[in-house]
Formats: C-alpha cells, structure tokens, sequence
C-alpha cells in the first residue's frame, strides 16, 4: 500500500481516521490520539452494519456511565462533516453544561487537525462550525428549549442523555421531524436510564419488539477496563458475585470488575441493597438492570432470567406450544415452544386476524408435532382455538386464565398459578434454558405481584402493567402458558414424564 492509499484509507475510515487525527482528554486530564475502546469499536460495528444494510442509521443506546459513547459519536459525526459535501450535524444535549462540554470536544477534533486537513470555517462560535465550502456544518442545542433546532438542516443528529430531556415528547415532533428519511442520515440517541415509562425507554421498547426503525444497542460498564481495584484473588467473593462470574466472564467480567463493584456499591449508600439496586440503574450488567422497575418487588428476578438466557440444555421431553394471541398495533401475538426444562424458538407476530394466526399455527403442528398447543382463548383466541379444533387438532387446548385456579386456597386464578410454576421451573436446581431474548427477558421481570387478605396470590394484571408505561408481556404470556397442562420434567436426559393435565374443564 502506497503512501497516499494509507492516506486515503485514513481518511475514509473512522477508527483510522481518529488514532491519527483526532485528539481526546482523558479521565485523568491527559490529551491523547482518539483510539476507540472496546465499547466504541462494538457501537461503530453496530451502526455501521445498520448504515450498510438500509442506507441510513437509526439506533438507541443504552450504556452505563462514561463509556465513551458521546466521544465516539462527536468523533463520528465530526468525520461526516469535514470529508462529505451537505452534512449538517445538530446534536441536543439534556443541560446547558453538557452542551458546552461536547462542543468543546468537537472544537478540540478540530485543532487537533493538521494543517490543510480540513478547511477553515466560515463562521465558528460557542455552539456552531459552518464549513461554507463543503456547505457543511455543526451544532449544539439544550433540550431545555422546546423549539431548539426545529429551523435547521439536519442529516445527522445525536441526542444525547435523551432519558434525561425535560421536553422530550416535543422535541420528537420537532427537531426529529426535520430530518428527511434519506440515505446517508442519522439519528443516534444514547443515553443512561431513568426509569421505566419516559420517553427513552418507549424507543428503547418499541427498537427491542421491532416497531420503529431504530435498532437497540446496549453497552455494558465491565467492556471498561478502567472500572477494576484490587487482583484476580476469588477467595473473597460472594455467592451472588461469583454467579455474576459465571454468567460475565466470557464477555469481560472479571474479578477485578467485581472488585472496583464492590467499593463503588459502599460509596453510593451505606445499605447494601440499596447501594447494589442504585448500581444496576448507572453501570448495567444487562438492559433489564438499567431500567429500574418501580415495582420495588417484582414477581421474577432478573437473576434466574439473566442465567437460564446462558445455558444450554439438552432434552427429549415432549413438546408444548403456548400462544399469547393479540390483535392490533400496540400489542404482539407471541408463540414458544418448551420441552421440559428447555423454552426456545420464540416468534412475534402482528395485525394477525383470527384465521391468518389459525393458519400459522396449522403449518406449525404439522411440521413440528407438539404435544398440546396452549392458547389464551380470552378475545381472539377463541375463534383461532375453535377453528383449530374444527380441522381435526385435538392437541390444540384454549386456556382462561381469568378462572379459578386448581389450587384455590393458593392463587387467585389460574394466571397466578401457572406464572408461579413457571418461576418455580426458573429456580429450580436444574439448569433451564430460555431464548436469548431481550424482549422476553423484560417482560418476564416486568410484573409486581401481592398476597390479598386470604393470602392467594395475585399477578399484577396486563391493565395495571399499562398504567405504569409497561407494554402487555406477550412474551412472557405465550411461555406461562405453556404450563397449563401442568410441568413436563425429564427424570433422565432420555426420560420424559408427563404430570396429569389440568386442561379438560378449560375449554368451552
């Protein structure tokens, strides 16, 4: 490779381009050449695939603290306007100070330049560079003001601790309205959590189920070397640290991670559970840890989800299907298969009428042979469970989960009743397996639950779950039902028991 090729590649390629011509401070106050970490080379993987595959980028991050992302994309963005013609950078900051922080990042890209590399701009102030020649341009906005940036040109846009924005609902209708649908842009909103129902987390729910164009990232706080005390010692942790271990250490966790963890749990609060549960919501193990559910006790822990997510079991148990129906925009028709201690192949369906969901389920009994299908036969459910039942499938059972349950003194129906057999399964000492699922993953840990009076147990309903800005599990749903014809175990890896159904008085 020539000289002028390396300079040419340089120039075109984004993590090559900032080693050797961007300049960043670091943490300790240092100024040292752009190279990208771990968690900026996965984000730029990420968009990059997307940029690729669909002409444009569209993605949500969710991180932990510091990771880096705002630098990567002020580097990014920075790249896009001095080497292409007609790109307008705007990004929107949650406070002022943020604000001029990152243009002050930008304005550092810029000097940092050498000489000749970019053209000098025509107008260049506390919140703006315009790049007249290459009518170019980059801007930073607070979100504090409704109105900010509704009268610009945007191709690229970064929204930055967007979870954070004081004025979100108006800036969606606004300044993201102002940016065409065209190959060549972006819309890239990070930010840390803050909590379940705003704004954030609908785009972060809506990119997870698939109904926006956005593609979900999430970004892990151990991906940072940096965040690790102590040695690789193990004699001194816990049970609970160690099963952390086990289910991150492939991906970087390491026990120096869990180290610097543990003295940062101390120094947020000197009550450990609340020190640990504010951990979860600034340095995120997983999504699920990052939005905090306001729901101090859910029913599922996240613990078991997280591990049966990682496992891999191997069964020839029989088969059970369960289907949560729905119909409409905002809510998912979800279908699972389980075999014993194994849940897998999970799929979402929308806008499926009655026979369109009756067909796929016909082309799903013949080809794979379950056992039972179980389907919630509360709404439209009943009429793809009667016509299934009508062309012959006596395997197919409709299932209301509104009736009382088996064990009466226990639950308070039978949707109580088969959520705690299937947190039962979850917790069990034999290893389960669960889709490596995001979606089903948050639906699983999204429901409170309390004891009434006569101590039956009650399962927060999917009404109360919308009150609080939650969306329906679905997901999870479909996998409950799957115990309605009580639990299939295998007794051997070959073995496999059926334990007396409880179906015959569910259909009418």
């Amino acid at each position: 490779m020539t000289d002028d090729d390396k300079l040419i590649h340089a120039l075109k390629h984004f993590p090559t381009f900032a080693k050797n011509f961007l300049k960043i401070r670091s943490k300790s106050g240092d100024v040292k050449s752009f190279e990208l970490n771990r968690s900026q080379l996965y984000i730029h993987a990420r968009l990059e695939a997307q940029r690729k595959q669909t002409g444009k980028v569209r993605a949500i991050i969710l991180k932990g603290r510091q990771l880096g992302c705002s630098t990567l994309i002020q580097g990014r963005f920075f790249h896009k306007v001095i080497t292409q013609r007609g790109k307008k950078a705007f990004i929107l900051t949650h406070d002022a100070e943020a604000t001029k922080n990152l243009f002050a990042m930008t304005k550092r890209y810029y000097d940092s330049l050498p000489s000749g590399l970019a053209p000098k701009p025509d107008a260049s102030s506390a919140k703006e560079l315009i790049f007249g020649t290459l009518d170019s341009g980059y801007a930073v906005g607070t979100a504090g003001n409704k109105s900010v940036g509704r009268s610009q040109t945007i191709q690229l846009f970064h929204g930055s601790e967007c979870a954070f924005w004081p004025h979100a609902a108006e800036h969606s209708k606004g300044i993201l309205q102002a940016i065409p649908s065209a190959d060549g842009t972006e819309i890239i909103m990070e930010s840390t959590a803050n909590g379940i129902g705003n704004y954030f987390n609908q785009m972060w729910k809506s990119a997870l189920t698939g109904d926006s164009a956005f593609q979900a990232i999430f970004v892990p706080w151990y991906w940072q070397s940096e965040y690790t005390a102590g040695d690789e010692n193990t004699d001194n942790l816990s049970g609970d640290e160690q099963k952390l271990l086990n289910l991150y250490g492939e991906d970087g966790l390491t026990v120096r991670h869990l180290n610097w963890r543990r003295i940062k749990i101390r120094a947020l609060s000197s009550d450990w559970e609340e020190g640990e549960a504010l951990f979860k919501v600034e340095y995120p193990f997983c999504a699920q840890d990052a939005f905090k559910n306001p729901v101090d006790d859910t029913f599922i822990n996240t613990k078991h989800v997280a591990a049966a997510r990682k496992n891999d079991v191997t069964t020839n148990a029989a088969l059970v299907i369960g289907v949560d129906p729905a119909i409409g925009d905002n809510d998912r028709c979800a279908i699972i298969r389980r075999k014993g201690r194994k849940a897998y192949k999970i799929e979402t369906l929308r806008n499926q009428n009655t026979m369109q969901l009756a067909g796929r389920l016909k082309r799903i009994i013949e080809e794979e042979k379950p056992h039972r299908v179980y389907i919630d036969c509360i709404g439209i459910g009943a009429g793809t469970t009667d016509r299934l039942i009508e062309m012959g499938y006596s395997q197919v059972v409709g299932v209301n989960v509104a009736r009382s349950a088996n064990e009466k003194e226990r639950f308070a129906n039978q949707r109580a009743e088969y959520w705690s057999e299937m947190r039962d399964w979850l917790q069990q000492e034999l290893d389960v397996q669960i889709p490596d699922s995001d979606a089903l993953h948050a639906d699983l840990c999204s429901l409170g639950y309390k004891h009434r009076s006569n101590g039956q147990l009650l399962i927060e309903s999917k009404v109360d779950l919308k009150k609080r800005g939650m969306p329906s599990p679905d997901c999870a749903d479909s996998l409950m039902l799957t115990f309605a014809g009580g639990k299939l175990q295998t007794l051997t890896d070959s073995t496999a028991t059926l334990i007396p159904e409880r179906y015959n008085s569910m259909f009418t």
